[in-house]
């Protein structure tokens, strides 16, 4: 049963929220609020319904809530809107195909808590962790550079392009890509878009690990295709069953990330490696790589698996990174690279799509990546994040051992952990919220229906480990009431 409580604190934040929005403009989506705010649709909706009873907010059916008009003459009546289901749909031979845009999953990092929220959620570096001033030196030298500010070559500069190569390839690097093979992005979510929309047409089937990334599933909805998916486990991506769902589904397209997959922090086994390129090769499908956590091995990761690309002769890998997450969320400086006829399709659409990303950010991403400041940076944050992961899991083990932890990856910002069966997951969310920390639900990083009730918390958007203790007691005070009788306990924290 709801709490009056809850909606009559929801209704409060909206009521004050409204005020920013012109009369007749919308608000965010049930949907969106759902996430934003961790309730439950039953509360959303309830609150509506008050906002709307005080004449605050008018709601129209199938179309959402508005910011209600002041009282004046009559207002005409909205035109009908529903033509543009089917126009927003992707035509096929089939019939439509829904092209439905849910960020739901990507919002949830990248929106900004509440004043003393604890973020648990995060997708980047703590400030304090990132190489602030080593960038403003980079782009202050960037700014001086001739011809800074000129428009770029469209695959992006090749000296960057060439650094990027090198980082692909590895140590010795005959089997990897040059920098004739590398396009630059404006970060990794930019890559992973043109990368999709080059491989698959709408209503195609796509293969996905499971679980994985939002952000991910959005592109590929956004794009008309049908995310499949291919399940995990400690040594990442099945083998068995990668091949059985490409029999199953005729995919040509496999998106994984072998290297600290989000959310699991699985490696993937050195001995399914081979394997899953040798299957996607015989079943004449790309894989497409994510190889976004490269940068954030902690301290004790020891030696890394080369990438899949690194030793790829025909071309099955289209391989892809990004500076963002170690770095900056505004560094938006990333690489696609590939080999073979799809290098020419995907920088077809990369040039319909950007043009090309910014000069300066490209001058200033050579900058960084040049300058004695880089290798420093990369020590200094995989000497960072061990102790907060170590701390969190700690923490997490002591307080609420209700929540069951997946392997502490050595690598990533996040810690994957399982609720007990029973529990409602927009409720402990919700809960969590109101008790002063944000944690990402898990729901959204499944395609198919979760076969339990997940959390990621992250721990490297954190200011340090005094923050993570306070966090997880207020992540206590959520479980105890929000996961089922008897399953949350757990040693207090001192206050």
């Amino acid at each position: 049963m709801i709490e009056r409580s809850s909606v009559a604190d929801l209704a409060k934040t909206l009521r004050e929220e409204v005020d920013r929005y012109s009369p007749g403009e919308r608000l965010p989506s049930s949907r969106a609020l759902v996430e934003r705010y961790r309730v439950s649709p039953v509360t959303v909706s309830r609150a509506l319904a008050q906002l709307a009873a005080e004449g605050v907010v008018v709601t129209r059916p199938g179309a959402g809530a508005y910011r209600a008009e002041p009282s004046g003459p009559a207002k005409p009546a909205p035109g009908d809107t529903s033509w543009q289901e089917v126009a927003l749909s992707a035509q096929t031979a089939a019939g439509p195909v829904p092209r439905s845009v849910d960020a739901s999953g990507v919002l949830v990092t990248l929106a900004e808590p509440p004043p003393g929220v604890i973020e648990f959620n995060g997708g980047y570096l703590h400030p304090s962790l990132q190489p602030e001033r080593a960038l403003a030196a980079a782009l202050a030298r960037a700014g001086r550079r001739p011809g800074a500010w000129n428009r770029p070559p469209t695959d992006g500069l090749f000296e960057l392009r060439a650094w990027f190569a090198r980082q692909i390839a590895g140590p010795g690097g005959e089997g990897g890509p040059t920098g004739a093979d590398v396009l630059i992005t404006a970060g990794g979510q930019s890559a992973l878009t043109t990368a999709l929309r080059a491989l698959a047409p709408p209503g195609a089937p796509v293969l996905v690990e499971s679980p994985t990334y939002p952000g991910m599933l959005a592109v590929a909805r956004a794009a008309g295709q049908r995310p499949v998916p291919v399940p995990v486990d400690a040594d990442g991506l099945r083998p068995e069953l990668l091949a059985a769902a490409l029999r199953a589904t005729g995919a040509r397209v496999l998106v994984c990330q072998p290297l600290f997959q989000n959310p699991t922090g699985a490696v993937l086994a050195r001995e399914r490696r081979r394997e899953v390129v040798r299957i996607a090769r015989e079943a004449g499908a790309f894989v497409v790589e994510d190889d976004f956590a490269r940068s954030l091995a902690h301290e004790d990761a020891g030696a890394l698996p080369p990438p899949l690309a690194a030793d790829d002769p025909d071309g099955v890998v289209v391989h892809l990174r990004s500076l963002t997450k170690i770095t900056s969320p505004s560094l938006r400086v990333g690489a696609l690279a590939a080999r073979g006829p799809v290098l020419e399709r995907l920088r077809a659409i990369h040039v319909v799509d950007q043009f090309f990303v910014p000069r300066p950010l490209q001058e200033a991403a050579l900058e960084l990546v040049g300058s004695p400041a880089w290798p420093r940076h990369l020590r200094a944050v995989a000497a960072a994040l061990r102790p907060r992961r170590d701390h969190l899991a700690a923490e997490l083990r002591r307080q609420v051992p209700a929540l069951v932890q997946a392997a502490a990856p050595r690598g990533g910002f996040h810690l994957w952990v399982r609720a007990p069966e029973g529990t409602d997951e927009a409720a402990l969310t919700g809960a969590a919220l109101r008790a002063g920390v944000a944690v990402t639900p898990g729901r959204p990083y499944f395609c198919a229906e979760p076969p339990a009730v997940h959390l990621r918390l992250g721990f490297a958007a954190t200011a340090g480990t005094a923050e993570i203790t306070e966090g997880v007691r207020r992540l206590r005070t959520a479980c105890a009431q929000a996961l089922p009788h008897g399953a949350g306990g757990g040693e207090p924290a001192p206050a």
